[in-house]
């Protein structure tokens, strides 16, 4: 089973990109790195709240940026 971690955020869809799955990438080892000081067996209640609140956050930055990409798009479009 492959980590995630790597340079290959795509998959192995010959090259094309899933932004749905670099996301996930990304905010897991993110927020992994930040809420996780010694991995155990289990998470304790201060780290699934640190893991809860950064995917939150992390997803909103998306979402935030992702409208604000396919807004500009639709201008460029526009003026064409």
């Amino acid at each position: 089973m492959e980590s995630g971690f790597g340079s290959d955020f795509g998959g192995c869809g010959g090259g094309k990109l899933d932004p749905g799955l670099i996301m996930e990438q990304r905010m897991t080892d993110k927020c992994f790195r930040k809420c996780i000081g010694k991995p155990g067996g289990a998470l304790d209640n201060s780290e699934q709240k640190c893991i809860a609140m950064c995917m939150d956050r992390y997803m909103d930055a998306w979402n935030t940026v992702s409208r604000a990409y396919n807004s500009r798009l639709q201008r460029e479009r526009a003026n064409m």
